[in-house]
């Protein structure tokens, strides 16, 4: 489906972000995310104690899920959503529920604004960061749910001295930065369905781990580890969207370089794990670093393939694995294969730097001893995607690229491990 956004309207809210100050923003954030568990409602205050909860007219205790620490003090708060309950409210205010069939998914990823040494991005601009933007348009597409596939933590160092573009802006693993990079520009987006959040390698320990432990790990928090940032590779898990699983699984970590047989081992076991469990029917999996997918980083247009997944993933793919819906390029792609291998889709073009090297024409170029027969990619445009549900009934999908601002910018029909695009 293509949507026309009105421009008039995107100029306005530009011109009213633009005068905004991120001080200004609520102190308390809520929204509703798959787990292993199912799905419950997540709350983050700066109180003294969580919001009160209500499920179809009964009041339920929002439990603590982290506790504050250093450079966090903010309480995360969560509470299981039983499944068919028709109305649930933290803090009096409704939370989206999930569609038994989602028929639109919105796919987002690479969404933080980097600060990284020489690596500068403007955060104080909304038009060289658009996040935000992108965040505020794609909740006018009314997703019956929402994929992050990873990496919302980009601003690891300071900025330069006399640097107006990200002058005042916190760095390092902290509740400030992830306020910054994800909470506070996401916060309409958070409000509008239920969320899947995949780890990226932006999530690993040693960068913002701590955060992500606290927040948005699908698992529950350890103190310990929640002190330390380092989480450990998580089992996978599985979401049913009703004609097809999506199996979300941990590869934050996953050598890309060169084949690292241990990690190989592992995760093999997750990838058989999360295959097994789903059965026979169709099932995607969502995992941030794509195995067969090219950047052009490493030159002859080839790089960007993860020699460690590839051969986790050589002799356990299952026919019925029919996509890998992955980040890590900040562009949006798809690609088939002249190969019996799932279609990837790559949505990673969220907000951070663009990847600089992304070949125009994907046909014949070989990732990883898989050749490329067909695909689509569109560098240097910052958006989102969609992926919508075909109403024929066919258990077909289109897989759309949006510019930051609706404007489609590609599209491609998904059929099993087919890939029309245009």
């Amino acid at each position: 489906m293509v949507h026309k956004k009105k421009t008039g309207l995107v100029a306005a809210l530009v011109a009213f972000w633009a005068l905004c100050s991120p001080a200004l923003a609520a102190d308390q954030f809520q929204w509703v995310q798959y787990g292993p568990e199912g799905l419950e409602a997540r709350a983050i205050t700066e109180k003294a104690a969580c919001p009160g909860g209500l499920i179809d007219g009964h009041q339920t205790e929002m439990a603590v899920r982290s506790t504050p620490g250093q450079d966090y003090p903010i309480l995360v708060c969560s509470m299981p959503i039983p499944a068919g309950a028709k109305d649930v409210r933290v803090d009096g205010v409704p939370v989206p529920l999930p569609k038994a069939q989602p028929n639109r998914i919105l796919v987002i990823g690479d969404t933080g604004c980097r600060l990284k040494g020489k690596q500068v991005q403007a955060c104080n601009d909304i038009s060289q960061w658009p996040f935000r933007i992108g965040a505020d348009i794609s909740s006018e597409f009314k997703p019956d749910l929402v994929l992050h596939v990873g990496d919302f933590h980009y601003r690891e160092t300071a900025c330069p001295i006399d640097n107006k573009g990200c002058a005042g802006t916190p760095f390092g693993d902290s509740w400030a930065v992830w306020r910054a990079d994800f909470f506070s520009p996401g916060e309409t987006l958070l409000k509008t369905a239920p969320w899947i959040f995949v780890r990226g390698n932006h999530e690993e320990c040693e960068r913002g781990g701590k955060g992500w432990a606290r927040t948005l790990d699908p698992y529950p928090w350890s103190a310990d580890a929640g002190k330390t940032g380092c989480l450990g590779p998580a089992k996978p898990f599985l979401v049913d969207l009703g004609g097809v699983k999506l199996g979300i699984v941990d590869v934050s970590t996953a050598d890309e370089a060169k084949v690292n047989e241990q990690q190989v081992a592992w995760y093999k076991s997750a990838f058989s794990t999360v295959i097994d469990a789903a059965g026979q029917g169709p099932l995607w999996l969502a995992f941030h670093r794509p195995a067969w997918v090219t950047d052009g980083s490493a030159g002859q247009n080839s790089g960007g393939d993860n020699k460690t997944l590839a051969a986790a993933l050589k002799d356990t793919l299952k026919p019925n694995v029919q996509a890998l819906i992955s980040g890590h390029h900040h562009v949006f792609e798809a690609m088939g294969y002249e190969q019996d291998l799932p279609v990837a889709l790559i949505s990673g073009h969220g907000g951070d730097d663009f990847s600089p090297d992304v070949p125009k024409n994907l046909i014949g170029l070989m990732v990883n001893g898989a050749t490329i027969k067909s695909g689509i990619a569109r560098p240097g445009i910052y958006g989102f995607a969609m992926l919508e549900r075909a109403s024929d009934g066919s258990g077909g999908w289109t897989f759309t690229g949006y510019d930051i601002h609706g404007k489609q910018i590609g599209q491609c029909a998904v059929a099993g491990r087919s890939l029309d695009c245009h």
